[in-house]
Formats: C-alpha cells, sequence, structure tokens
C-alpha cells in the first residue's frame, strides 16, 4: 500500500529543502505574529481597515473578526505542514490583497498605518507606505517561492509495508 507522508510532524522535514522549510517557518511566524494584537483588539484593527477606504463600511468589522483569526491558522498550517498546497495558496492570495491595497492607497496619494503587525497606531515608527510595501513584497517574494516548491516538485510516495 501507498502512502504520502505529509506535515512537519510526520516527517516532511527531512524531505524538505533547507529553504523551503525556512521559508515555511518564517511565513508561518510572521502570520501568527500580524495575528496576535489584531486578535487582541478587534476594534483597533477595524479601525485600521477602515482608514484604508477600500471595503465599504458594512465588510470592517466581518474582515476585522476573521481576518486575524485566518492568519494565525494559516500560520500555524504553515510552520506544521498542515495541507501545504491549501495554505500556501491562501498564503499567496493574502499577500497579494495586501500588496494591492497598499498600492492602491500609495497611488491615491493616502499615507496610512498599515496595521500589519501592532493596532496601535500611537507608536507608529515613522515608516512609510513605501516600507510596508516593500516588507511584504519580500514576504510574497517568498510565498511565491513556497508555491513554486510545493506545486512544482515532483511528489514522491513510499510503500509502506504493514
Amino acid at each position: 500500500m501507498a502512502e504520502v507522508q505529509t506535515g512537519f510532524l510526520r516527517g516532511q522535514w527531512k524531505q524538505d529543502g533547507l529553504f523551503a522549510l525556512c521559508a515555511r517557518i518564517i511565513l508561518g511566524a510572521v502570520f501568527i505574529y500580524a495575528s496576535i494584537d489584531k486578535i487582541l483588539h478587534p476594534a483597533a484593527f477595524a479601525e485600521a481597515v477602515y482608514n484604508y477606504k477600500i471595503l465599504p463600511d458594512a465588510l470592517i468589522n466581518l474582515t476585522a473578526i476573521i481576518l486575524p483569526w485566518m492568519e494565525l491558522v494559516l500560520g500555524l498550517f504553515l510552520i506544521v505542514g498542515l495541507w501545504l498546497p491549501g495554505a500556501t495558496f491562501l498564503c499567496i492570495l493574502l499577500l497579494l490583497t495586501f500588496l494591492g491595497a497598499l498600492l492602491f492607497n500609495i497611488a491615491r496619494g493616502l499615507n496610512i498605518y498599515c496595521g500589519c503587525f501592532s493596532t496601535n497606531t500611537e507608536v507608529v515608527s515613522g515608516a512609510s507606505m513605501v516600507w510596508y510595501l516593500l516588507r511584504d513584497g519580500v514576504f510574497f517574494l517568498l510565498a511565491l517561492y513556497l508555491f513554486s516548491y510545493v506545486f512544482l516538485r515532483k511528489r514522491t510516495t513510499k510503500n509502506i509495508e504493514r
């Protein structure tokens, strides 16, 4: 009987390339870290979402509640190696969405606090939207590598005898 071993805890770390493993851990840690303050302060995060002036008012609170939990679960899946094809695909979609929102506001001339890792706008370090764009661009390139690694590598199966 052929069985595919998947997941960080089930031995995939031995099969993955070192860079792919590092990409998973880095992206997973970034998504988990980004989710924590948003989960703890949903009203402040809703204000950050509102400042982007992209979503209709009816979707702001829903986004502020769902997005951080999605980031947390996605980060855990990336680190553990669970459902990697779906996790890397969602990672790409989220990062494209974040990049698109940043680009849209740069094009409109708005320089807002992104709310990416902290909802406390009083402790803003003076970072500009261009910095947020570059930082998220690096995360996107890392996710793109991981996405290509997960989807383009040859999948091998191991025969396990009972």
